[in-house]
């Protein structure tokens, strides 16, 4: 166990107006405890941590300057939102940070009047508080007043279209809105585009670093005296360097870049814009990922995502596994089609580790594509590679293709182009709750005409899902799988290409079947295993497609039981309203089949462990065997998850 830190001066500091009443060298002290304090913090529950430590100076100039919960903060993704909590009142419930009834990790609306809009996705924060600003201008009611509305965005976030929509519309509204763009080069992976280079042409250039002490861009800031002569001058400087700013001709003054390390830089800046701006403002802040802890510094992903480690060693606290994780065995596995075909290429958007194409583009780095947090244009992107001839495999995480979903139906389906989805933390994910969770991918896939829509039951099934896909070239097909380790069942060599549409039989029984889609497969397993101690032998099948049905099948099985139940890993409208309606236009249920679909309930269910998360949306086994007993009128069972 590590020492807890001493922080004498964030002990005093119990709301944020406590910091108003500190000199800027107190400022600095606070800054220093509040660092140590968010990383002992991490250490002990896991999260996010180098987002987190690379604010730390930034987060206590914003609320030594401004007057929160009045001033609205709004943090984008707010992955780097903890020492935030620490300093907003909720420190002492750090230590339930990502835990089932504790602190989101990220900000929360029900959670706390200074988190005055919740996020977890990116970009979003530009359109959020162009919103505040103008409820503030209308003289919308807030329980908390009206003040300033500061967006804090990434620069990774900054690739994403929707930033630039929201500036775009406040540059024309000239509302009074700052923008803080904290410039750490990185979002989670390193960040890609134009935009990055754009970035790091604005504090290279040697003209642009010697203006600095100038405050360019603040010229609407000056006294009216000396407006005429800054102007002029700045005018030159951008004529002499690269020919304005492109925040500036979308209607934005512009100061920067800052080193968001320095009070000394920040505090005169926040205080000066908060005094006198008038219209939109960016205030460009250049930090680092990870900052003042080596271990993250040094990292790849500058300690992006930690679970519970040693403070001195930085050494993570992880379970042994002998099953690889579903991402492991998809990115292995399409690294084995792709060595057979030249065609097979690969995209994401800003999540490469996350979505296992790192080891892709180690191998076949021409062939992989990495398009920024920008789902719609990846999704788009790949419709034109399959149009081109080529077999696009799209990863992406099932929340995050919720952005692409417009781009899904207009430039995937409706063209019926052969796009492979590959859907990573398909269902309930854990502890980044409700904003993470896969719920919606099958409901929101397999209402598209031409569409497959595959889930697999475990890692060998995945394997050959993704054989299935490479081969696919009839229309969009899409797999879907969870985060985290799979059964520990044993591995194919090779995937095997599936008939499209035809699912499998698990076990023959009687009296009632379950028809499974996804990893639920193993509970409904479990639960037979307690049901055959009562003389209950279900019949079990996995259903494998999702579109089309395995209508043979799921005819078979409802004529030859009294009972059908379907269980999956996802919204109502998905599989089982699908089972639903073949069953009804075939006039199933007027033999008196008996039919239940288990799905996940209508509720936004909150971060927990995921095995609480499922046992919370009534799908664990002891849920299972309850609903086979009560579909067969047998005496009820006390569920687990009760």
């Amino acid at each position: 166990m590590s020492p807890k830190p001493e922080t004498p001066l964030l002990d005093r500091v119990h709301a944020p107006a406590d910091l108003h009443h500190l000199s800027d060298a107190d400022l600095a002290r606070l800054a220093a405890e509040l660092r140590a304090e968010t990383i002992s913090a991490v250490s002990q529950t896991g999260g996010h941590l180098g987002a987190g430590l690379g604010v730390v100076e930034l987060t206590v100039a914003l609320h030594a300057v401004f007057d929160a919960p009045r001033d609205k903060i709004i943090w984008d993704v707010s992955h780097q939102c903890y020492p935030h909590k620490i300093l907003t009142g909720r420190r002492d419930r750090m230590p339930t940070l990502r835990q089932k009834d504790g602190l989101s990790g990220f900000t929360k609306r029900s959670e706390s009047p200074y988190d005055p809009f919740g996020a977890a996705h990116s970009s979003t924060s530009i359109s959020a508080a162009l919103g505040f600003a103008v409820a503030r201008d209308l003289g919308g009611a807030c329980e908390t007043g009206h003040g300033d509305a500061i967006a804090v965005i990434g620069d990774g976030a900054m690739s994403a279209g929707m930033a630039y929509e929201a500036m775009n519309n406040a540059g024309h509204l000239k509302k009074r809105l700052i923008v803080i763009l904290n410039d750490n080069e990185m979002s989670i992976a390193p960040p890609v585009g134009a935009m990055s280079t754009y970035l790091n042409r604005l504090y290279t250039e040697a003209p642009f670093q010697d203006f600095k002490q100038a405050a360019k861009g603040a010229v609407s800031l000056l006294p009216e005296p000396f407006r005429e002569g800054a102007r002029r001058a700045k005018d030159m400087l951008k004529g002499m360097t690269m020919g304005g700013t492109l925040f500036e001709e979308l209607g934005f003054s512009y100061i920067g870049p800052l080193d968001g390390h320095d009070l000394g830089q920040l505090l005169p800046v926040l205080r000066t814009v908060r005094q006198r701006a008038t219209g939109p403002i960016l205030i460009h802040v250049l930090t680092k990922k990870g900052k003042g802890y080596a271990p993250a510094e040094d990292a790849d992903d500058r300690g992006h995502a930690r679970t519970k480690f040693d403070v001195v060693t930085g050494q993570q606290k992880k379970s042994p596994s002998n099953a690889p994780s579903y991402t492991k065995v998809f990115a292995r596995a399409l690294l084995q089609e792709a060595a057979e075909d030249p065609r097979i290429c690969a995209v994401t958007a800003a999540m490469p580790d996350g979505t296992g194409l790192d080891l892709f583009a180690e191998r076949y780095p021409s062939r992989c594509y990495d398009v920024g947090i920008a789902e719609q244009h990846g999704v788009t992107f790949a419709a034109g590679l399959a149009a081109g001839g080529m077999r696009p495999f799209c990863a992406m995480y099932s929340t995050f293709l919720q952005r692409g979903y417009d781009q899904v139906v207009h430039d995937v389906a409706i063209q019926r182009l052969p796009v492979r989805f590959a859907i990573d933390r398909a269902g309930l994910v854990g502890a980044d709750g409700a904003t993470h969770a896969g719920s919606y991918d099958v409901a929101y896939l397999a209402n598209l005409p031409g569409f497959t829509v595959m889930a697999a039951a475990d890692e060998a099934e995945l394997k050959h899902m993704v054989a299935t896909a490479a081969a696919h070239d009839e229309g969009p097909i899409a797999f879907r799988y969870p985060r985290g380790e799979g059964t520990g069942v044993e591995m194919p060599e090779r995937g095997e290409v599936l008939e499209i549409g035809k699912g499998r039989v698990i076990r023959e029984g009687k009296g009632v079947a379950i028809l499974s889609f996804g990893t639920r497969l193993s509970e409904v397993m479990s639960a037979c295993e307690a049901l055959g101690a009562r003389g209950i032998t279900p019949t079990v099948a996995d259903a494998r497609f999702a579109k089309p049905l395995d209508r043979a099948l799921i005819l078979r099985l409802a004529a030859e039981h009294e009972a059908l139940i379907t269980i999956e890993e996802g919204a109502v409208g998905g599989f089982g309203s699908h089972v639903a309606q073949l069953l009804a236009e075939e006039g199933v249920f007027d033999s008196g089949l008996k039919y239940r679909s288990m799905v996940l309930p209508d509720v936004f269910i909150d971060q927990s462990s995921p095995a609480d998360m499922y046992a919370t949306a009534k799908l664990s086994a002891a849920d299972i065997e309850a609903k086979v007993l009560s579909v067969l009128g047998v005496g009820a069972i006390r569920s687990d998850s009760a």
